[in-house]
């Protein structure tokens, strides 16, 4: 199981997460993502999340949504459904995530794309 550690910063190639809380089927993180960045078009088999935007605005993807979105809205992202964050502006993006299920360990992302090279 590769588990996150409560308040450890993560560094990624598109910026850093955090998990605040974590529970059996409950984790909590802070994202940043870096002007001109994206995450990896990706899903996952055992977790649901809810983003929130605290800052910037990303463009997000979820299956066949895709939408720039601004401080204070939210989406939800199901289980299984594919999904991206990508920033495509010149100022950091912040998102609070809730993920929800039954495994939440970060072996959990299935990438179908990933401009970084990560499988």
């Amino acid at each position: 199981m590769d588990q996150n550690i409560e308040h450890k910063i993560y560094t990624r190639p598109w910026g850093t997460y955090q998990t605040l809380k974590i529970s059996k089927t409950c984790q909590v993180k802070w994202i940043e993502v870096n002007p001109q960045s994206k995450l990896s078009l990706q899903k996952h088999k055992k977790r649901s999340e809810h983003w929130v935007i605290v800052k910037g605005h990303p463009l997000i993807i979820v299956d066949k949504m895709k939408k720039k979105f601004s401080e204070n809205e939210h989406v939800f992202i199901p289980k299984e459904g594919v999904h991206r964050i990508e920033n495509d502006t010149d100022q950091k993006v912040i998102i609070v995530e809730v993920q929800i299920g039954s495994y939440l360990g970060e072996d959990d992302i299935i990438r179908l794309e990933d401009v970084y090279g990560r499988s």
